[in-house]
């Protein structure tokens, strides 16, 4: 598919809306590191070395495997990229200038321009952003951008995923659950055509929480350390609907249903996922993706995901193939009968999955139609878009520490490029879309409900 980029400069809106945003304090500040000592300052200190070590001794256990494949070759390149990893452990932890990239690659040039830029922002005597004095979605981005360039400056190891082994262990550790859902999903496409509207909008529902409350399964959060599901959700669900915040699933049937009722024999109805987490979290997106088209709410379904390794748990090409094949192959008739037909509708075109660099830059997403523009019109082509999990919604509200109260429609700083929904549980310190003193009173009874997963919200943009 296509991947150019305009490399030029950010947009010059995306310069003066983040120039501005500093002193932009009645609705929101900044989401600079250092900012009361707060979860994106503990992420830092305390996560980004944890990340690496693990990465580290991957790399490590894996010597023996990279020299049977490369010989001598392997076991330099090994010793390399750990070198290149350690460095980049040392100058977070003692807090040294963010330097550019070295390794030519297609975002390199991109990157090194948002750096600069965030150079011109700094009032320090030297002018150099610094891991502990930086805006918090750059630093971490950048993070996992130095640990796929340690790769890819390493071959002939520079394919390796340094985060295979715990996305692979999450699905595994999962089993129970993942066979759970792939029955209850065979149980119901037995019987789909005989349910009337409200039943089906009772499933849609059902599958929308599933894939909500998946979302929980994050690695970057444990520091790379296990993170499965390992009870059956769907009993789970009317206990957890307390727990979501802003709920505009009505929003979602009413655009799917209509457009059911309305749409010609000829016409589509495509609907975008942009992905999040592979594992258990991706069974519940393809599980929801299956149902779409089943109902017919859903025509095509469309898949975004990452080109490189990221957040250790993020889905790439490799993760949605390989789960397909898992599950294809499992011992159970039903779980197999899923993955058939998942793999049936990859062929088939039903489903189509998509990768580009511009998931993976540091860029907020209000930036997308100047810095990624085949990507935008790519999106405007869906009738509604679902953004899977916390990255998502940090990139599309511009990771600020916006009042709670802030309308999403604004957050979004002129992202509209279809009716999108924001499907995410909690993990980060930024909200908006609340009513008047509700974040301030779960502020006062939970003061960590911003970073746990507790929380949840579907939050929808686009034409009531």
């Amino acid at each position: 598919m296509k991947r150019n980029f305009n490399l030029n400069e950010l947009p010059q809106k995306q310069k003066d809306d983040q120039s501005s945003s500093i002193n932009a304090t009645k609705l929101y500040t900044m989401y600079v590191i250092p900012f009361s000592r707060s979860f994106a300052y503990l992420t830092i200190k305390d996560r980004i070395p944890q990340i690496l070590t693990k990465a580290i001794d991957t790399l490590h256990r894996h010597k023996n495997e990279m020299f049977e494949k490369h010989g001598e070759k392997g076991i330099e390149a090994e010793k390399k990229a750990i070198s290149l990893l350690s460095k980049l452990r040392n100058e977070s932890q003692t807090d040294k200038p963010i330097v550019p990239l070295v390794e030519k690659f297609a975002d390199t040039d991109i990157w090194n321009q948002y750096l600069e830029h965030q150079q011109d922002l700094l009032n320090d005597s030297d002018g150099k952003p610094r891991w502990f004095y930086s805006p918090w979605l750059f630093v971490e981005c950048y993070m996992y951008r130095r640990i796929h360039e340690a790769v890819i400056q390493s071959p002939p190891i520079d394919d390796f995923d340094v985060f295979k082994e715990s996305k692979e262990q999450n699905f595994f550790e999962s089993q129970e659950s993942i066979m759970a859902l792939c029955i209850h999903l065979r149980e119901l496409m037995q019987i789909i055509e005989h349910l009337d509207e409200n039943q089906l909008k009772n499933e849609f529902f059902k599958l929308l929480q599933i894939s909500l409350w998946g979302n929980k399964c994050d690695l970057s959060l444990s520091g790379g350390e296990s993170s499965s599901q390992k009870t059956n959700v769907i009993n789970s669900l009317e206990d957890l609907k307390p727990f979501i915040l802003v709920n505009d699933m009505e929003h979602l049937w009413s655009l799917l249903s209509n457009r059911k009722k309305t749409r010609e024999k000829a016409s589509i109805t495509r609907v975008d996922i942009v992905l999040d987490n592979s594992g258990f979290e991706l069974v519940t997106d393809l599980i929801l993706a299956d149902f779409l088209l089943s109902s017919k709410l859903a025509t095509e379904i469309h898949f975004y995901g990452k080109m490189i390794p990221w957040f250790v748990s993020d889905t790439t090409i490799h993760d949605f193939n390989w789960l397909i094949e898992q599950v294809k192959y499992s011992d159970h008739k039903w779980v197999s009968e899923c993955g058939a037909n998942w793999e049936n509708y990859v062929k088939m075109g039903r489903w189509v999955y998509h990768d580009h660099i511009f998931w993976t830059l540091p860029h907020e997403f209000c930036a997308m139609s100047q810095v990624a523009p085949d990507l935008y019109a790519e999106l405007q082509k869906a009738h509604l878009i679902l953004f899977k999990g916390d990255l998502n919604y940090r990139k599309l509200t511009g990771d600020r520490k916006w009042q709670f109260t802030v309308p999403f429609h604004q957050a979004l700083n002129g992202f509209h490029p279809a009716p999108l929904c924001s499907i995410r549980t909690l993990k980060a310190e930024i909200q908006v879309g609340l009513q008047p003193g509700q974040g301030e009173q779960l502020t006062a009874s939970e003061p960590n409900w911003l970073t746990t997963g507790k929380y949840g919200v579907f939050q929808f943009d686009g034409p009531l």
